[in-house]
């Protein structure tokens, strides 16, 4: 008879129950289960040692170790860290070895493995990094090519109340487009500032941001509810690298002189604040000179976009040979009776697959690759090459 391992159990019980009846003996039965006779005597064993309950598999894990560090130097540890709350195990080992320098004291990972044992030590938590394209390429040669855009930090008004000035500029004039104080980096408020922006002055070719809220969120591709409609009206979104504000420097810089001149002291309303805003930004654009255009000021090289803000979002359209699926309002796509994540902030959007190998297919939203869809996994893969994301 096969030992088999998904009834150890019941073959063990069996066996002893046949061994009690006399029946056959040990030899043969430990023959007939496949098992040597050793075994077989140190099972019955254990069931004349505790009954039917001893034949659970026991722990194999040694009742002693030499190795181990000493309870009593453990306990000098704790102590230490408990009057240096902030140390490190590096520092207490060098403090417990100054104050016992013959005692066997224990590598420093050890002593690491000890405070986390403890729970006086918290393990760092695990920090995502989503996805992203890299450091931006595309030049600033002719308006309207990019525009950046940025919260500058908030601050409080005279009345208490935070304000979140929303900036945004032409980054070959330095035109600034817009400067709206708001009450927060929602994406409600901000669309409403750049649909004005887009009606006054057209649409770019590019947008220019970091990557927080509300320009960027940690789903597929970096997309926000925000970038997915600027995807929607012709707009590629353009990400500067995650703690690289010297990406967008020309707008950091701008940013300095709004905060010296406009904040420094604030006003006492938000209205205002922004009565303040608008004056600083009707002198920077029409009076104030600038070095990098010469002493020209902005307004004097800065032209409204050809491409002009339209009255019906436009549906995107891909090339004949894509495979064209619409992502549900649950953040997925169905391929071949699959059910495929791709993201939240893509519910109810059309994306565009195209075969680029035997079952590998990139995955664009407009005109801005996603990733690659395996359809052996049935993941996308992002820019970080991880198929294993939440869903978002």
């Amino acid at each position: 008879m096969p030992w088999h391992e998904e009834s150890t159990m019941q073959l063990r019980r069996q066996l002893i129950q046949d061994v009690r009846s006399g029946a056959t003996p040990l030899t043969e039965l430990a023959a007939a289960y496949g098992i040597s006779r050793k075994t077989a005597y140190k099972w019955l064993a254990r069931y004349e040692a505790g009954g039917m309950a001893a034949l659970v598999d026991q722990s194999r894990r040694p009742t002693t170790s030499p190795t181990a560090t000493p309870p009593e130097l453990v306990r000098a540890l704790l102590e230490a860290r408990a009057h240096h709350p902030t140390w490190g195990p590096r520092k207490l080992l060098r403090l417990l070895r100054q104050r016992e320098p013959h005692a066997p004291w224990p590598a420093r990972s050890t002593l690491a493995l000890h405070l986390q044992r403890a729970g006086v030590v918290v393990s760092p938590r695990r920090v995502r990094r989503p996805g992203h394209p890299g450091r931006p390429q595309a030049p600033m040669d002719a308006p309207n090519a990019i525009w950046t855009v940025d919260f500058k930090g908030q601050f409080r008004l005279g009345d208490g109340a935070l304000c979140y000035p929303l900036t945004m500029a032409d980054g070959f004039s330095r035109f600034l487009l817009r400067c709206d104080g708001l009450t927060s980096t929602a994406v409600v408020g901000s669309r409403v500032v750049f649909q004005r922006a887009f009606e006054t002055y057209g649409l770019p070719v590019r947008i220019r941001s970091d990557n927080g809220v509300p320009f960027a969120t940690q789903a597929l591709g970096r997309l926000s509810a925000l970038s997915v409609w600027w995807i929607r009206l012709g707009i590629l979104p353009d990400l500067i690298e995650p703690a690289s504000p010297q990406q967008n420097g020309r707008h950091e810089r701008m940013h300095r002189t709004l905060k010296a001149e406009c904040a420094r002291p604030p006003q006492a309303t938000r209205r205002a604040q922004q009565r303040r805003f608008d004056a600083w930004r009707t002198e920077f654009n029409t009076q104030r000179p600038h070095e990098a255009l010469g002493d020209a000021t902005p307004a004097s090289v800065y032209r409204p976009s050809p491409r002009p803000y339209p009255r019906r979002l436009p549906a995107l359209a891909y090339p004949a040979h894509y495979e064209v699926r619409r992502v549900s309002h649950n953040g997925g796509i169905r391929w071949q009776s699959t059910w495929v994540n791709v993201s939240q902030t893509l519910g109810g959007e059309e994306i565009g697959l195209v075969e680029i190998d035997d079952g590998e297919w990139d995955v664009y939203f407009g005109s801005l690759r996603l990733g690659r869809f395996h359809e052996r996994t049935r993941q996308i893969e992002d820019a970080n090459g991880r198929q294993h994301r939440r869903p978002y």
